[in-house]
């Protein structure tokens, strides 16, 4: 990475890691470690409740794009825009532009970030049973889910009235 810039390349969606290791794999038998430096497939963290249960998820930023750092003359050129499983280089003309550098790094920085989001299998209105506490079993409706707080307001019905109960997003599932 000493005076490389960072291009983004098309990829078939779905299929960024095998061409990411394709393009290693020329730069290493075509021995151009010191013009093409790094391969990277763009990731984001996410949260996942299920089941009650939280799961670190590691989703793809921008499916169908992976990124690579180099010094770009016509021979690096080539042999990264005639690797199998990639498109081109993304660029308003013919000649590949660089990310810039902020937002190059940006994306890196993202992808070291310990998870933000929060992605559940349930959303407002939807109903849902709890699973732990003193209402474990009684089913009710998400009234407002608070992410920051880890937290949801259900309406559950307590003496015949619908009465809203803060519940933490982990002790209750979508039914």
């Amino acid at each position: 990475m000493v005076d490389g810039e960072w291009y983004l390349l098309y990829v078939s969606s779905g299929h960024e890691e095998q061409a990411r290791r394709n393009l290693e794999q020329r730069i290493k038998y075509m021995d151009v470690g010191d013009k093409v430096f790094d391969v990277v497939i763009p990731t984001t963290k996410e949260i996942e409740i299920k089941a009650g249960k939280r799961h670190t998820m590691t989703k793809k930023a921008f499916p169908g794009y992976i990124m690579v750092n180099m010094r770009l003359d016509e021979y690096s050129w080539d042999i990264v825009r005639n690797t199998p499983g990639v498109a081109g280089f993304v660029s308003a003309g013919t000649k590949p532009v660089p990310l810039p550098k902020q937002e190059a790094d940006a994306i890196l920085r993202r992808m070291e970030e310990a998870p933000t989001e929060v992605k559940m299998n349930f959303k407002e209105r939807d109903s849902v049973r709890v699973t732990s506490g003193p209402f474990i079993d009684f089913i009710g409706k998400v009234e407002q889910v608070n992410l920051n707080k880890g937290k949801a307001i259900v309406l559950l019905s307590l003496f015949g009235r619908e009465t809203p109960v803060e519940l933490d997003l982990l002790g209750i599932e979508k039914i």
